[in-house]
C-alpha cells in the first residue's frame, strides 16, 4: 500500500458513499484509476465492506452493556459460534486476564438485558460465569483506523 492507497482509505472511512469521481478528485486521480485502486484494496481485504452508521437510540436500543464471560476450557469453539450468531451481541473479543471474552451487547432496555443475561447468555455453551458493566454514555465511539495521530 502506498501513500495514495492510504489517502483513499482515509477518505472512504470518513464517507463510504463517495463516488469514484469525487474520491479520485480528492486524491488527484482519474475516476478509472481510482476505481482500479479501490478494487485492488477490496481484493486485498483492506476494505472489507461498506455500511450505514445507525443511531442505536433512534432504533430504540438504549441499553449498552459490556459483559465479561468465562467459558469452560473445552467449550470455546461452541461458545464463539453461538455468540457470533446472536443478534444482540455487537462485538465479542477473546481476552487475556480474569475472563475469556468481552462482549458488547445492546438492548432496548434493562428488562431486555436482564432477559438476555438470564435466558440467553447463561445457556450458551460452556458459560461458567459472567460480569456485566453498563455504559452510561459514550465518550468516544466508532473511532477511525486511519485517523492522523495526535500532535
Amino acid at each position: 500500500m502506498d501513500k495514495v492507497d492510504r489517502m483513499l482509505i482515509r477518505f472512504l472511512e470518513g464517507d463510504g458513499r463517495l463516488s469514484f469521481a469525487e474520491l479520485g478528485e480528492r486524491a488527484g486521480l482519474s475516476k478509472a484509476a481510482c476505481w482500479k485502486r479501490v478494487q485492488a484494496l477490496e481484493a486485498q481485504g483492506v476494505i472489507k465492506g461498506y455500511r450505514a452508521e445507525l443511531d442505536a437510540a433512534a432504533l430504540g436500543l438504549t441499553t449498552l452493556a459490556f459483559v465479561q464471560v468465562s467459558v469452560a476450557f473445552d467449550k470455546h469453539e461452541a461458545f464463539e459460534r453461538a455468540v457470533a450468531a446472536h443478534p444482540s451481541v455487537l462485538a465479542c473479543h477473546a481476552t487475556v486476564g480474569a475472563t475469556d471474552y468481552l462482549l458488547q451487547v445492546i438492548m432496548p432496555d434493562m428488562a431486555a438485558l436482564d432477559d438476555f443475561l438470564r435466558q440467553s447468555l447463561w445457556r450458551l455453551p460452556g458459560v461458567e460465569r459472567f460480569s456485566t458493566t453498563l455504559a452510561m454514555r459514550a465518550i468516544k465511539d466508532g473511532g477511525r483506523l486511519t485517523s492522523e495521530p495526535a500532535q
